[in-house]
C-alpha cells in the first residue's frame, strides 16, 4: 500500500473526528442523560425500601426501574412530538411532523384493523427515550474520564506521579514522551466515542422516531388530499380567469374598433372590462387565500350558482358576442355543488366558444328536470374575423377538466362537431347521485 493511499485512509478516519455535527450529537446525547436525571430519585425508592437486598439487586431494580419511568415519558404524543422536533434539528436527520393516522373500518372480527398498530408503534419513542439517556450516560461517562486523562497524563513529563484506578485496575504512565503519547490517545478515543454515538444516534432517529406505516399512509392521505384541492383550484382558477381574460380581450378589441365611430358603446365595453376585472380578482384573491391557508379565505369565496348565469350572459353581450339562451325547467331548484359545477361547465364552455368559435350566434341551453340537469353550449365553427388567430393561446387543458369534473359527479360529457359548421358541448348531470 503507498504513503498517499495510506494517508488517505488516515484523512478519512480523521475528518468525522473534525465535525461540528459529531459533537453537537454528542451533546444531544449528554442533554438526554441528563433530562433522566430528576427521575432517578424515584428509581432509587425500591433500594431505600429493600436495604438488606443484595447489591446487585439493587442495582437491577434501581436500572429497571428507571428505564420503565423513561419511557413512560415517552407514551404521551406531545413527547413524541417534541423528540422528533429535537432530534430532526440537533442531529440534521429528516424527521416529518407526526401525523395521527386515521381509524380503519372495523375488520371482520369487529375491531379497528390500526389498533395493534398503533399499539406496537408506541413503543418505538420509549425506546428511543431509554436508549438515547443509557448512550447518553454511557458517552458522558467514557468521554469525562478519557477526556481528564488526556489532561493529567501530561504532567510525568514534568516528573511528577500520575495513577489511574478505574474498576479496581491501576495504570501507571512511565516519565517521558510516553504520557504525551497517552494522553493523546486518551483524547482521540474521546472524540471516537463521540462519533460513535452521535452515528448511532442517527441510525436510531429514522427508525424509532420516523413515521410509522399508519403514520405514512396517513401522510400519503394527506397529499392527495393536497393534491386533490390544488387541482381543484387549477380548475376554478381555469375557468373563471380565463374565461374573464377571453371577454376582456374581446371587449377591448370591440372598444378599439368602435371608439371613434361610437364612443357610447366604447364606453359600454369599457365598463363591462372593469366588471369581468373585478369579478376576476374576486376569484384570484379566493384561490390565493386558499393556497396561502388564510382564514378569510372562506370569506371570499365566490360561490358562482346557475343563479349568476344571466350575468355571465349579459357580460358576453357586452363583448359583442350573440348569445341565444334557453332556459327551460325550475333552475333555482338546482342547489349545492351541482349548480356550481353547473355554472363553471356553461362558463367554460362559452369560454371555448369565444375563442375557436366564427362569431355568429351562441346557443346555450339548459334544461333542470326532477332527475337530470342538461347543459348543451352551441357555436359555430370557423375562421374568426377581426382577431388574430393566435389571440387566444390555450393550454389544452379546458375539455379534458371538463370532463374529468363531470366524471366525478356521474354524468355524461359529449363535445365535438355538431353538423358540419356547428361545435356542440353537451352535458347531462343527475340530479341525484347513485347510491
Amino acid at each position: 500500500m503507498t504513503c498517499s493511499a495510506i494517508l488517505a485512509y488516515v484523512i478519512r478516519g480523521l475528518r468525522p473526528l473534525l465535525r461540528g455535527s459529531t459533537y453537537a450529537g454528542a451533546l444531544f446525547a449528554y442533554c438526554g442523560a441528563l433530562a433522566s436525571l430528576p427521575l432517578l430519585p424515584v428509581a432509587l425508592v425500591p433500594a431505600l425500601l429493600w436495604p438488606s437486598a443484595p447489591e446487585g439487586v439493587q442495582i437491577v431494580l434501581v436500572l429497571s426501574l428507571w428505564a420503565a419511568l423513561i419511557g413512560a415519558v415517552g407514551l404521551s404524543r406531545v413527547s413524541r412530538r417534541v423528540l422528533v422536533a429535537c432530534a430532526g434539528r440537533a442531529l440534521r436527520v429528516p424527521l416529518p411532523e407526526p401525523v395521527t393516522p386515521r381509524a380503519r373500518p372495523a375488520g371482520p372480527s369487529g375491531t379497528a384493523s390500526s389498533s395493534a398498530a398503533s399499539g406496537s408503534d408506541r413503543l418505538r419513542t420509549p425506546l428511543w427515550l431509554v436508549l438515547h439517556a443509557a448512550l447518553g450516560w454511557s458517552a458522558m461517562l467514557l468521554t469525562a474520564v478519557l477526556t481528564v486523562a488526556g489532561v493529567a497524563l501530561p504532567g510525568n513529563w514534568l516528573g511528577s506521579q500520575a495513577r489511574m484506578t478505574l474498576f479496581g485496575r491501576s495504570l501507571r504512565v512511565t516519565d517521558g514522551w510516553d504520557s504525551w503519547a497517552a494522553a493523546l490517545g486518551c483524547l482521540l478515543l474521546a472524540a471516537t466515542v463521540c462519533v460513535l454515538v452521535s452515528s448511532a444516534l442517527r441510525r436510531l432517529a429514522p427508525r424509532l422516531l420516523g413515521p410509522s406505516a399508519a403514520e405514512r399512509l396517513a401522510l400519503a392521505a394527506e397529499r392527495e388530499l393536497r393534491l386533490a384541492e390544488r387541482n381543484r383550484l387549477a380548475h376554478e382558477l381555469h375557468d373563471s380567469i380565463g374565461h374573464t381574460l377571453t371577454a376582456t380581450t374581446i371587449q377591448a378589441a370591440v372598444a378599439g374598433q368602435v371608439l371613434a365611430a361610437d364612443p357610447p358603446a366604447a364606453r359600454a365595453a369599457l365598463r363591462s372590462i372593469e366588471e369581468s376585472s373585478r369579478a376576476a380578482l374576486e376569484d384570484l384573491d379566493h384561490v390565493l387565500g386558499l393556497l396561502r391557508e388564510e382564514e378569510r379565505a372562506a370569506d371570499t369565496a365566490p360561490t358562482r350558482t346557475l343563479a349568476d348565469l344571466p350575468e355571465l350572459l349579459d357580460r358576453l353581450r357586452h363583448a359583442g358576442a350573440v348569445v341565444e339562451p334557453r332556459l327551460t325547467g325550475g333552475l333555482a331548484q338546482v342547489q349545492g355543488t351541482l349548480s356550481r359545477a353547473a355554472y363553471r361547465i356553461l362558463q367554460e364552455g362559452l369560454t371555448n366558444a369565444l375563442r375557436h368559435g366564427a362569431g355568429g350566434p351562441i346557443e346555450v341551453r339548459v334544461a333542470a328536470a326532477p332527475d337530470v340537469l342538461e347543459l348543451s353550449v352551441v357555436n359555430r365553427t370557423g375562421a374568426r374575423t377581426g382577431m388574430d388567430a393566435g389571440a387566444f393561446p390555450t393550454s389544452g387543458h379546458g375539455l379534458p377538466g371538463l370532463a374529468e369534473r363531470v366524471r366525478l359527479l356521474h354524468g355524461e360529457f359529449e363535445a365535438g362537431p355538431h353538423g358540419p359548421r356547428h361545435w356542440r358541448l353537451a352535458v347531462r348531470l343527475p340530479v341525484r347521485l347513485p347510491a
